[in-house]
């Protein structure tokens, strides 16, 4: 790699650039750190994943699951540089990961390129599948009183989403139908009674929290991942009320 004077950043490295259905995704390293670049706007790197981590972390204390009961399983909304799957993946407590990513880029990244040093062992996890897929879309695709062949849609225990740079600031002009009252519906019906809604974002948002509320999420609350300059980035939690409001009562995803 190339020598760098001490406090100057390294200049990147383009190893792969896809032009894809939402745009044009760049795969970069920067001296030690590998950098996803998404319509060219910096999405995130390698080089530290507390807040990735946190997300899964914070999703599962708050479940307050009961001794001896089934293991939660958990959608990880988008894949990025790994750290959440890896993370969640490290984990016997978690019964069944699912990772929803729409870009094939970043998919073949993980399973073919350098982002694998990350996510290796993960992905040979029996636990864990890959979706190709658009969140949105795979919220959508089927009411979870009963999928179009009969069967029951998946709902879970946990949604861990990390899409852009959170509900106030998207790259793509698509990501935004997450935030709206309609992305929300859908993530409060792929939730089972009591799971977790944690949403990943570069900034506090109070209009989100707002948001979740009348989206019909209770004990919205927001936790800080302090960061060395700037404002910190958040994690926002909610949950599915233990009594569906008028729904049917989903099943269990757990493992």
């Amino acid at each position: 790699m190339q020598a760098t004077a001490p406090g100057r950043p390294a200049e990147p490295v383009q190893l792969d650039r896809r032009q894809g259905p939402y745009g044009e995704v760049v795969l970069r390293r920067r001296g030690d750190a590998y950098e996803i670049i998404a319509n060219g706007c910096f999405l995130m790197d390698t080089s530290d994943g507390r807040s990735e981590r946190l997300l899964v972390d914070a999703a599962y204390a708050a479940l307050h699951p009961a001794p001896g009961a089934p293991r939660p399983s958990v959608l990880i909304g988008g894949l990025g540089v790994g750290f959440s799957l890896a993370h969640a993946a490290a984990q016997d407590r978690w019964g069944r990961v699912v990772v929803v990513e729409r870009e094939r880029a970043i998919v073949d990244w993980h399973r073919e390129g350098p982002l694998g040093a990350v996510t290796a062992a993960a992905l040979a996890d029996p636990r864990v599948e890959i979706v190709l897929a658009d969140l949105i879309a795979h919220l959508r695709d089927a009411d979870p009183a009963g999928a179009p062949d009969g069967s029951a849609a998946d709902t879970y225990d946990a949604l861990c989403l990390d899409i852009d740079n959170g509900p106030d600031w998207t790259v793509t002009d698509d990501n935004r139908n997450l935030y709206t009252p309609a992305g929300l519906a859908a993530c409060l019906r792929r939730l089972n009674p009591g799971g977790v809604l944690a949403v990943w974002s570069a900034q506090p948002s109070t209009a989100f929290e707002d948001a979740l509320r009348k989206a019909g999420f209770t004990e919205v609350r927001t936790e800080e991942v302090p960061v060395a300059r700037g404002v910190p980035d958040v994690v926002h939690l909610a949950r599915r009320p233990r009594r569906a409001r008028g729904g049917p009562r989903a099943r269990s995803g757990g493992a």
